[in-house]
């Protein structure tokens, strides 16, 4: 199962804030299932803490919608196929990336559904629709070149109730020691927030910064930051780690199964281990399927407060660990994959390292079949 603290979450955000000062408003991010931790339950905790959330899919925003949350919500990805109108009516915020999303959304039915005791005609005198633009500024991947920002703006004024209350761009590198990449960026930024500016656009709201970029650079910080993995307590990476920061998710299983391995015998698909002496070997019912790394080497987790290694493939549904060294193992055993036992810890930035690949990854592919478990009033949970 997974543990989400919700007591550690709600620090966080007050630790961002801490960092970031009261003027810059955060867009709590809660893309892919609240990177793994549960979006409508992580949402409900964000909303009142922060000045909007922020989702990568139009399907996300939608779920959220239909929980209940009413917050403003920011998509990010910007696909939106043919939910133009939804997306509108839904009151979620689109970010546009290109001048056939911004024709789209244009050309999209104005209507806002009516509210709760508002009457029909009334849910039609929707006056503006907020939008924000986004300028690719060196990632690469979305946004409005910075020569055609003119030709865009002057085609957006040709939409009066489409209303580009944002400007918006991602960084590439923040979390690499080399920071000039990043603030060759910003400069790019800034010259399109002065076009902007010139064409007379002085956007509400201006947003750059990833939770690298909020504690790294603080010019970038503008009117408003995007936080995601530091609001789970995780960094992208040692250049930017703040230890203040306390891990949101632990991962923990029970031993399945126990038994002896003789000396020289092949363990799980392959045999790729084989102890050099009898050893005592326990199953776990956790495996790739439940976002538990199948390539992973060298990894460990903590059993009775003791540190057990991960031995053999890891398989779909199991895996097994190897507690010759765990005094009195037995079935049943609570296993730490990723958090605190007894003073220990296994923390995610070390199975990312075991894994070869970042902390993103591996908190966002914890599958849905895992049961997530939300404490409510947990103490500081950093290792």
């Amino acid at each position: 199962m997974a543990e989400i603290n919700l007591g550690a979450l709600r620090r966080n955000v007050a630790r961002m804030r801490a960092i970031v000062g009261p003027k810059v408003a955060i867009y709590g991010v809660v893309k892919a299932d609240a990177y793994g931790h549960g979006a409508v339950a992580v949402a409900g905790v964000l909303a009142p803490m922060v000045d909007a959330l922020a989702v990568s899919l139009v399907e996300e925003g939608l779920e959220l919608r239909g929980a209940g949350i009413t917050c403003p919500i920011l998509v990010l990805g910007a696909y939106y196929g043919h939910t133009h109108s939804e997306v509108l009516e839904e009151g979620l915020t689109p970010v546009v990336y290109d001048v056939g999303e911004l024709q789209r959304f244009g050309a999209a039915p104005r209507r806002r559904r009516p509210k709760r005791g508002q009457s029909e005609a009334a849910g039609r005198l929707q006056q503006r629709w907020p939008v924000h633009v986004k300028i690719d500024t060196g990632m690469n991947r979305l946004g409005i070149q910075p020569e055609a920002l003119p030709g865009f703006l002057e085609l957006a004024a040709r939409y009066p109730h489409l209303e580009l209350t944002g400007m918006c761009t991602h960084f590439a590198s923040a979390d690499l020691r080399r920071p000039g990449a990043t603030r060759e960026q910003i400069a790019r930024f800034e010259r399109c927030l002065v076009a902007a500016a010139d064409r007379g656009l002085v956007p509400d709201v201006v947003h750059a910064a990833n939770s690298a970029a909020a504690v790294r650079f603080p010019e970038a910080r503008y009117r408003a930051i995007r936080p995601g993995l530091a609001l789970y307590g995780a960094m992208p990476s040692a250049v930017v780690a703040r230890p203040e920061l306390e891990p949101v998710l632990a991962l923990r299983t029970k031993v399945m199964a126990l038994h002896e391995v003789a000396a020289g015998q092949g363990v799980s698909y392959g045999g790729l281990w084989r102890p050099a002496r009898k050893a005592h070997v326990a199953t776990l019912p956790i495996g790739y399927a439940d976002g538990y790394p199948r390539h992973i080497r060298g990894a460990e987790v903590l059993i009775r407060g003791r540190r057990a290694s991960v031995v053999g493939a890891v398989c779909m549904d199991m895996m097994m660990i190897d507690v010759s060294r765990v005094p009195g193992a037995s079935v049943g055993d609570t296993v730490t994959l990723i958090g605190r036992d007894d003073g220990a810890a296994i923390t995610i930035d070390q199975v990312a390292r075991w894994a070869d690949t970042a902390s993103y990854e591996i908190l966002c592919g914890i599958s849905k079949r895992v049961p997530r478990i939300y404490r409510t009033c947990q103490p500081d949970a950093r290792p």
